[in-house]
């Protein structure tokens, strides 16, 4: 069976356009009408030229010199308005595209794991769709029009250009000969490679400044500006060495070829109409002759505009080709699979059956064979060294990833087997490094349950302990963070981030690592408030401060990836294992004192 070809670029961006492709054709059409009006002034000035000779020197006798110059003037102006139609119609198309091209890829992304976005940067992702989705616009807005009106043009000279003498003709058209092989030169083959190298260098250089920037603070905390630099620096020599070599190594030649040559064109005409002009004295035609030549100089201008706008127009398709396989790489991003039928969970407990799960790229396992079960209502903490698997447990439970083999079990229902949005409605998470978005802390709050009302927001906020948040900011729970200086500690963006789960009032709470960056008042309140968010809770605790694990229902010990050890923290002490190292370790480094030199 013989396979479909790919789809060529140009057929994937007017997908995007969806019905307003229609506005393209219509774009193009005229565009192609407006390059032909454009050209017809050139021949009623040849026109001019040809009753000018034939009655010299008797002027007065070229009684059409005016009917021609009204008619040039007309078809210079009809060209201009079909021209700003043309390019109304594909404005129109290409702001649609652009548009349904950010769409869908919001839409596609919504549907991707949420582990995908921890290895994709968000400034690499906003380059990939919204900078891509800006470069095909130009497309479509502008280049495609002038590639079909180009090549309109170009097919119209040289149709006129053997007209009148084929001989000449083929002279101006020598020019756009060299220049198309040089514009080959510069795009074609290998060429095309290192133009998406350079993009790719592009990409990284966005994201390693986004990742720069946000880093910001935690650079003059450590007083670390240069070595967080180099990964920046490096990102933009990188981009400037691709740059250069592009420009330098490749464009410098052929583009200067292609210049002097499209912009020279009538040196080739001179040549010829030296050789020509004896045969044509002799024949008697040189009044003809000269009359040709008039016209070949005159249209021999148009051939260096007519190749600069072939030229622009392949470098923006070029452009826009390299800017699809971004947007590709946004839409070919994995998604959740969802089944046809799904089930419900029948309670609130939580399974690990024989669990396994290995990173992309990634050689040895970060889960491998774990097993355990949370009865409806426990507290379960995962507990080990770092690297162990305990986050990247408590991602399969919500699907951030899927196993790789083995089952996570909700309600005693696979979770592959639910509704994605069911799955998330029963899930409360809080992580050590939640986010606030610049909005009000009532709207920060409120996203987890958006139909809540303002005094049950104000309630969740009370009982995470946010009272005393709100009592210092000017306007209260209508106070913008990120605003006039209002910005919150690590600890009290924790409490507003319990605020949300407690709103949400989901049946099943991950804590992960809750209280890594609060201070010991902090710690205080957000220990408060998880009483309230986890009573009558099924609950997943990580936890490197064993102290606040210690009267958990369940501790689950987790070292490269496999279960080592499980029970109540009393059992777990008194088998002398990991735990229990752990645990000596930890006591040690609370009792630890800053000294102070002196002998005791």
């Amino acid at each position: 069976m013989k396979k479909s070809g790919r789809k060529s670029d140009l057929a994937i961006l007017l997908d995007y356009a969806g019905n307003y492709r229609v506005l393209t054709y219509i774009g193009l059409f005229l565009s192609a009408i407006a390059m032909v009006l454009g050209m017809l002034p050139y021949l009623c000035i040849w026109l001019v030229m040809r009753g000018l000779i034939t009655v010299a020197p008797n002027w007065s006798q070229a009684t059409d010199i005016g009917r021609y110059g009204w008619m040039a003037f007309a078809f210079a102006f009809a060209g201009i308005l079909f021209y700003f139609a043309a390019l109304m119609c594909t404005h129109l198309a290409a702001f649609r595209t652009a548009s349904n091209i950010r769409k869908q890829g919001m839409t596609h992304l919504m549907k991707t794991p949420l582990g995908f976005f921890d290895s994709n940067a968000s400034g690499l992702l906003r380059n990939r769709l919204d900078g891509a989705a800006s470069e095909t616009e130009t497309l479509l807005a502008h280049n495609l029009a002038d590639i079909v009106g180009s090549v309109t043009m170009f097919l119209g000279m040289v149709v006129m250009m053997f007209v009148f003498d084929w001989r000449m003709g083929t002279a101006c058209l020598l020019a756009a000969v060299i220049s198309v092989v040089a514009m080959f030169t510069m795009m074609g083959g290998k060429n095309a490679k290192m133009m998406q190298e350079y993009q790719v260098a592009q990409d990284y250089m966005s994201k390693a400044g986004t990742e720069y920037v946000r880093g910001i603070p935690v650079v003059k905390v450590f007083q670390q500006t240069v070595y967080s630099f180099k990964a920046f620096k490096d990102a933009i020599e990188d981009y400037s060495t691709k740059a250069e070599e592009y420009t330098d190594g490749v464009c410098r030649v052929p583009q200067s070829v292609n210049l002097t040559f499209t912009a020279g064109a009538f040196i080739f005409l001179v040549p010829a109409a030296i050789l020509i002009a004896p045969g044509a004295l002799s024949a008697g035609n040189f009044a003809a002759f000269v009359t040709n030549f008039a016209f070949y100089a005159v249209f021999s201008a148009i051939v260096s505009t007519a190749l600069a706008r072939i030229m622009f127009a392949a470098s923006g398709m070029m452009l826009a080709s390299t800017a699809l396989g971004r947007i590709s790489q946004v839409m070919d991003a994995p998604v959740l699979k969802q089944t046809n039928h799904p089930k419900l969970p029948k309670d609130n407990s939580i399974e690990f059956r024989d669990v396994s799960f290995t990173y992309d790229g990634a050689d040895v396992p970060a889960i491998d064979h774990v097993s355990f079960a949370v009865e409806p209502g426990q507290t379960v903490a995962l507990v080990g060294p770092s690297g162990g698997g305990k986050t990247t447990a408590a991602s399969l439970i919500p699907r951030f990833w899927d196993v790789t083999s083995g089952s996570v079990l909700v309600g005693q229902v696979d979770v592959r087997q639910t509704n994605p949005h069911e799955l998330m409605n029963r899930i409360a998470f809080v992580f050590q490094n939640n986010r606030l978005f610049k909005a009000s802390i009532y709207e920060n709050v409120k996203i987890a349950r958006p139909d809540a009302t303002r005094e049950e927001v104000q309630r969740a906020l009370s009982a995470a302990q946010c009272d005393d948040i709100l009592a210092k900011l000017p306007e209260g729970m209508d106070t913008v963070i990120g605003t006039e200086g209002t910005y919150l500690s690590g600890g009290e963006q924790q409490r507003v981030a319990l605020a949300r789960a407690i709103l949400k009032d989901a049946p099943i709470v991950v804590l992960d690592e809750a209280t890594a960056f609060a201070d010991p008042e902090n710690e205080s309140l957000i220990q408060k408030a998880f009483a309230t968010l986890t009573k009558g809770r099924t609950v997943i605790m990580i936890a490197h401060r064993l102290s606040t694990v210690t009267g958990a229902d369940k501790i689950i010990v987790l070292d490269e990836g496999k279960v080592v050890e499980e029970g109540t923290h009393a059992q777990l002490k008194q088998q002398n294992g990991m735990y229990a190292r752990m645990w000596a370790d930890y006591n040690q480094a609370v009792k630890w004192r800053i000294s102070t030199g002196e002998a005791v």
